[in-house]
């Protein structure tokens, strides 16, 4: 009997793991096949599952009838350098709360969470009045300095975590050694944290990279477009460019593939570095 129950509780966790993986794996699987099928196939009916002749048509239509690659070239340009810009001023803001009191300490690890619970598309009016005034509308440096705003709160909060679980013996030695803190910051404490910076930053530029509203509310001319508004581009009042769109999403997924492929070792390591508080 109690053979039984867990064989009826392995079939059970697997036939709903399975059903997750499906949920989760078929919607890439379809946009993947959709960019594949020559326009005309794309609403046959019966569907088809899997197209009887593959077409490269969506693709070269994509750069022909578009700026496609400025497009990708814009989004890394701006992804990179917000993500980095981000993840310094980040690891020095973390590095304070993690290693010195002060009075309103508390009230700024408040704010800091606080700012992640309220849904950005709030603040978008007053943020691109502030922008206008600044003449930083469609402006990739505009863009830039609003992700590394928005990037910084959560990305100091992540990165405290891990300060924490660096013992505050290491850079009290190199102090000693003669270092100085700002010194011994960058020459002792981030080399051990290298898992959890490579962690948020590749956080950090994921965000960036697939953010929509922000880029959609300040970029108006496609020589300044991001990927993300760019495939906003393909939805019209009365018509959707099915092809066009799942071609431009299946090259938009390659550069994060990419960077978790190189960068996998590192992640695993930074999302279980502050695990355990030794």
């Amino acid at each position: 009997m109690i053979l039984d129950q867990s064989l009826a509780g392995k079939i059970a966790r697997f036939t709903g793991l399975g059903i997750c993986l499906l949920l989760t794996v078929f919607p890439l699987y379809w946009i993947l096949v959709t960019s594949f099928k020559d326009p005309g196939s794309i609403f046959a009916y019966p569907l088809k599952y899997w197209p009887s002749e593959f077409s490269l048509e969506n693709y070269t239509g994509l750069f022909e009838q578009s700026n496609f690659g400025v497009f990708i070239g814009n989004s890394l340009i701006v992804s990179l350098v917000a993500a980095a810009l981000a993840t310094v001023v980040s690891l020095l803001a973390a590095y304070v709360l993690a290693r010195f009191e002060f009075v309103s300490k508390g009230a700024v690890m408040g704010a800091f969470l606080v700012t992640q619970m309220i849904p950005g598309f709030i603040a978008l009016g007053s943020l691109y009045i502030l922008m206008t005034r600044m003449y930083l509308v469609d402006s990739r440096v505009g863009l830039v300095l609003v992700y590394v705003a928005v990037s910084i709160p959560l990305c100091t909060v992540m990165l405290r975590g891990f300060f924490e679980n660096v013992p505050a013996s290491l850079e009290e030695a190199a102090m000693v050694d003669g270092c100085s803190r700002f010194s011994a910051l960058f020459r002792v404490l981030v080399p051990v944290m290298t898992p959890g910076i490579a962690a948020s930053y590749i956080f950090n530029f994921v965000n960036c990279w697939n953010e929509l509203f922000l880029s959609v509310t300040l970029l108006n001319s496609d020589s300044n477009k991001t990927v993300p508004a760019a495939l906003n581009g393909f939805i019209s009042s009365y018509n959707i460019d099915w092809g066009s769109m799942s071609a431009a999403a299946v090259l938009s997924i390659i550069p994060t593939m990419i960077l978790f492929a190189v960068a996998s070792r590192y992640i695993v390591q930074g999302l279980t570095a502050g695990a355990v508080k030794e």
